[in-house]
């Protein structure tokens, strides 16, 4: 079922007019004939914007806002008595079925968007094939009805790219709105901008383009999305209205159901012109949606066809002649997500293993409000993760935070008996807070990881079966030859490098990263060690203190990736100065006589 929506998306007064917004109609032309209004249902961490840094395995791991923002979308078309296409993914399906089937029930159109927000056109032809089927089946089974419509969920199709819809006629798709042409790629076919029939190989499809009007030279997009955000609102609703007043091809209309929402999450990955992108005039939809469908009627691509004088009249009858096809019944998943073992596993009664070695994993905080719900799913599927081998406990320092990280904390973590919560009453820094945790762990095991999960917690499966007996840190590695490093700015890298390779030097050791909070450590082989910087210094110190002690390093290759929320505390001038204090140290202390063992690798 539906939930009712969380707060109502807009106030309609007696004349019909947004509240909000009175004189907001004077530039768009009223009209009698319907429109057609698109709208892709994805959350807010699956926008195209946010590809490089959020994998599809990473995606349960976000607050969702889906079912909220959906909701605020139906009512909204509801207000206004208005159907609509949403163009959903099959991952949305598969993880939220009732919720689809309540956009059906609602009288909406189901179409397809592939079974990830992913670059389709990148993958294999096969790969293709699988994602279209597999996207077309699953939603056809949650509904009871077939999909006929697609839509490309990352980007546009382009002139070389329309031997894809060859692709989409054949798995059984009969219409596409993946083409939104620009003029420099179709500027000889201009009637492309219209709704068209596109002959395939074994048959033919329509194609229902999103609205473009021309303007200097080029097709300027006005069909809605991020467009209609950005900008200026007096030159959309003049071209929009010049649409209507125009054109016999219905306006197409599209956008995403997060674009209602203005206080999602902020996101801290992006670079500032993305960030303009994603995040200016979010919840301008609320006001900016009633001023069209006010004054004009929109309605689904399906309902659409229906219509006597529709240039989408010829799929009508292939319409009703596909929802006549049988569909499977109940649709079983073969593919399951982090979120959906998570689950599984919780559902699972281990009985503790006494061979089960224990382990304490300690969590610096300082100022990480914006992080911890992201960390708190994280760690719900990695204990579950080692709950077979490993008896985890966690030990979060809070390096006495300005904002409300404690708070925070208290309300993700505070009733588990297995987590315990460190506070200091003044900021002592990263380095400290974690030797805070070591000190204060049960354990002899005790490992570290970031805040900010840039590193990904789960490698902890791999990394804690290196911790041998003789082995003094395990340490994450993403500067080894088998490492890597994702979307981190090339000046952070360069940086990074120089400064292992002038550890690397002065140590005569083969350590490829120096600075890695993630790391594994036997509490006997740390807290003898002549320890003094707090902040981010310190964990080049503690490897460069194993190292002069002759104490074994093993190196396990990991990635990073940039930080998703908040930012980092580091201050970069004042680290590189505080590198090149403590490698003085360090050769100080080198050509006194201490030298270290090799340092382990793993291949």
């Amino acid at each position: 079922m539906c939930h009712p929506a969380t707060k109502v998306p807009y106030v309609i007064n007696q004349s019909g007019t947004s509240a909000k917004s009175p004189n907001a109609l004077t530039r768009i032309v009223e009209s009698s004939r319907a429109q057609i209004l698109t709208i892709n249902l994805e959350d807010y961490f699956q926008a195209g914007v946010f590809h490089r840094f959020i994998s599809p395995r990473n995606w349960y791991r976000f607050e969702s806002r889906l079912q909220q923002n959906t909701d605020d979308t139906l009512a909204l078309l509801d207000a206004y008595n208005t159907k609509a296409t949403f163009f959903v993914l099959g991952w949305i399906a598969d993880r939220y079925p009732e919720l689809v089937r309540c956009i059906a029930e609602n009288g909406h159109e189901i179409a397809s968007r592939g079974f990830l927000h992913q670059p389709l056109l990148k993958l294999t032809a096969r790969a293709r094939r699988e994602d279209l089927v597999r996207s077309k089946e699953l939603l056809e089974d949650t509904i009871g009805h077939a999909v006929t419509g697609f839509r490309l969920s990352d980007g546009w199709l382009k002139r070389r790219d329309l031997g894809f819809l060859n692709e989409l006629q054949e798995v059984g798709y009969l219409y596409d709105s993946s083409l939104m042409p620009r003029r420099r790629d179709f500027w000889r076919q201009p009637w492309r901008r219209l709704i068209h029939e596109q002959k395939c190989r074994n048959g033919s499809l329509l194609e229902i383009p999103p609205s473009t009007w021309p303007m200097s030279g080029a097709w300027m997009p006005i069909a809605g999305g991020n467009y209609l955000r950005q900008l200026p609102e007096n030159m959309m609703q003049t071209a929009v209205g010049k649409w209507l007043e125009k054109e016999t091809s219905p306006f197409v209309m599209y956008f995403q159901v997060w674009e209602l929402d203005a206080d999602q999450p902020r996101l801290s990955v992006t670079s500032r012109l993305t960030k303009l992108r994603h995040y200016r005039n979010l919840g301008l939809y609320r006001t900016l949606l009633p001023r069209y469908m006010q004054t004009t009627k929109f309605t689904s691509i399906a309902e659409h066809a229906k219509m006597a004088d529709s240039p989408l009249c010829s799929l009508n009858q292939q319409l009703a002649s596909a929802s006549a096809l049988p569909v499977r019944g109940d649709y079983v998943s073969h593919w399951s997500s982090a979120q959906q073992i998570a689950e599984e596993n919780t559902a699972i009664k281990v009985t503790p293993n006494p061979s089960r070695t224990a382990v304490t994993l300690v969590i610096p905080c300082y100022n990480e409000e914006s992080s911890l719900p992201y960390l708190h799913r994280t760690m719900q599927h990695l204990r579950h993760a080692l709950l077979i081998q490993w008896d985890l406990k966690i030990l979060f320092v809070d390096d006495c935070s300005c904002d409300n990280t404690h708070e925070v904390l208290q309300s993700l973590f505070g009733d588990d008996r297995d987590i315990q919560i460190v506070r200091h009453e003044k900021n002592k820094g990263v380095s400290a807070a974690i030797l805070t945790g070591i000190n204060a762990a049960t354990t002899e095991i005790v490992a570290s990881i970031d805040c900010d999960c840039s590193y990904d917690p789960l490698e902890l499966q791999n990394m804690l079966p290196l911790m041998t007996r003789n082995v003094a840190m395990v340490t994450a590695s993403p500067y080894h030859a088998d490492g890597k490093v994702s979307n981190v700015p090339r000046w952070r890298l360069l940086l990074s490098h120089t400064l292992s390779m002038m550890y690397r030097k002065l140590l005569k050791q083969k350590l490829s990263t120096w600075t890695s909070c993630f790391r594994i450590y036997r509490k006997l082989q740390i807290i003898d060690l002549p320890l003094e910087e707090n902040g981010f210094l310190g964990t080049a110190e503690l490897a460069a203190q194993l190292s002069l002690h002759g104490r074994t390093i093993v190196e396990h290759p990991t990635t990073l990736e940039v930080r998703l929320f908040g930012f980092s505390k580091m201050k970069t001038i004042r680290t590189i100065f505080s590198h090149l204090r403590l490698l003085t140290k360090v050769v100080a202390e080198n050509r006194c006589g201490r030298h270290g063992m090799p340092v382990t690798k793993k291949a």
